[in-house]
């Protein structure tokens, strides 16, 4: 069995932590099944989570009702060993030691249901791809 400190943490950033982030870290939690911790915030946190976003993640039995938008911290970045900012910017603390990766997407908000389905899909497709270079063994 892994142990705790042998988990890999994940840290998802956009700039109101209501679309992007929060499907990508609701993916990998939902994907990685405990194997790797996961959290997500935003340089300018919204009041809510985008409601075409909880109803995309719905489809996929993912309930978004208890998640809500967290502030970027530089405690939050300094505890990931991957960070993936979704159009943060420059406003991303960056550490030394970190793998950083920057996902190019279409931001949901203010979108259709029927165009955030597109996305949503597109950051499944790297959270799988993602968890299969963290747990490559998966034991």
């Amino acid at each position: 069995m892994t142990q705790t400190a042998d988990v890999p943490e994940v840290l998802f950033v956009c700039v109101h932590n209501a679309g992007r982030s929060q499907m990508a870290a609701a993916l990998l939690d939902h994907h990685a099944a405990g194997r790797v911790r996961v959290r997500s915030a935003g340089s300018a946190p919204a009041d809510e989570i985008n409601p075409a976003v909880r109803a995309v993640m719905a489809e996929l039995g993912l309930d978004l009702s208890k998640e809500f938008p967290k502030p970027l911290t530089g405690e939050a970045v300094q505890a990931a060993d991957v960070v993936i900012t979704m159009g943060c910017g420059d406003v991303c603390p960056v550490f030394p030691g970190k793998r950083y990766l920057d996902w190019q997407l279409d931001d949901p908000a203010g979108r259709p249901i029927e165009n955030v389905r597109p996305i949503r899909d597109e950051i499944d497709a790297r959270v799988r791809a993602l968890l299969a270079e963290l747990l490559p063994a998966d034991e």
